[in-house]
């Protein structure tokens, strides 16, 4: 989450979009999706020291999605609620709902090795993935404005990873693939989000979290006793789980382009970890990619904002 976790999957509102996206973003918005990318930055700083702990990265993950599935089946009644099963499309609810997932699973297996500072300059590339995927998935096609902005974008990955130097090993390319697994998984839940509830949506990857890394964590299971430890992996739960439901919750206040911006303070908030708890500084060239790949992210919300403003003066 983190940024493996659920950004604006599916803004939910009873306004219609177009006075959302003129009102006025309310501070209590701000403040819950600036408290969201804190929960999901704790959450990969304790992924990250439970994997430097010794446990593996599947286990690590399949306790998150438990604690995380545990929590919501009893938050959403799903013993009676249909809506929690519904499922109109069910072969693309599948593949999406493995997505996720596989995006925690890459993740937590390249923190062993990297920084948080790199996995999170990677990961703000995700809105670049998005514009890529959006075209051929979706029928969203990006102008010469939006590739240009995407290309400088890469220009800003390319910068962070740095190929051909030491800085690019095997777990970059994991940080990497995790980026491009969660900006698929992004563009389904759009795809989706038309056909099907809510509490699917949000359901079904937790579900398909817990069984299939379930396997995975059984062949390198070893028993966290320290108390420590037990906190750590139940904090993974809880603050997933709380990220997700106060950024459905701002997404109810306000429009999800009027948020997204405010994703950017994940930077901050992985910096910091990074630096107290792990002692890891950022690089010249890490600070210089993330410049870069957040300059081009503003301006891909600048320019859909333009868009959205142009489609809607000329209807």
């Amino acid at each position: 989450m983190s940024f493996t976790e659920l950004r604006p999957t599916m803004p939910s509102t009873t306004l219609p979009r177009s006075h959302l996206d003129e009102a006025a973003t309310p501070a209590a918005a701000i403040a819950m999706v600036c408290g969201t990318y804190a929960l999901f930055s704790v959450l990969d700083a304790a992924g990250k020291y439970l994997v430097g702990l010794g446990f593996a990265p599947a286990m690590v993950v399949w306790v998150r999605f438990a604690v995380h599935g545990i929590i919501l089946i009893a938050v959403l009644k799903a013993w009676s609620n249909r809506q929690v099963w519904a499922m109109a499309r069910p072969g693309l609810h599948m593949v999406r709902s493995t997505l996720l997932p596989a995006t925690t699973l890459l993740n937590f297996a390249a923190l062993q090795f990297l920084q948080l500072d790199q996995t999170v300059a990677i990961f703000l590339a995700t809105p670049l993935a998005i514009t890529a995927l959006a075209g051929p998935i979706l029928g969203e096609w990006a102008g010469p404005r939006r590739w240009a902005a995407v290309l400088v974008g890469f220009i800003g990955v390319l910068i962070v990873v740095r190929p051909g130097s030491a800085v690019f090993t095997p777990p970059i390319l994991l940080s990497v693939g995790a980026m491009l697994t969660y900006g698929l998984y992004s563009v389904m839940t759009r795809k989706l989000a038309n056909s099907e509830t809510q509490q699917s949506l949000n359901f079904y990857p937790t579900l398909f979290g817990s069984l299939l890394m379930l396997p995975l964590a059984l062949l390198d299971w070893r028993l966290p006793t320290a108390p420590l430890e037990i906190s750590l992996f139940l904090l993974t739960g809880l603050v997933g789980l709380t990220g997700h439901l106060l950024l459905i919750k701002a997404s109810k206040l306000t429009a999800a382009s009027k948020l997204a911006p405010f994703q950017y303070t994940q930077l901050l908030w992985m910096v910091g970890l990074g630096y107290f708890v792990f002692g890891d500084v950022p690089d010249g060239w890490t600070a210089l990619g993330a410049a870069v790949i957040v300059a081009s992210g503003l301006y891909l919300l600048h320019r859909e904002r333009a868009v959205r403003r142009q489609t809607a003066a000329e209807s």
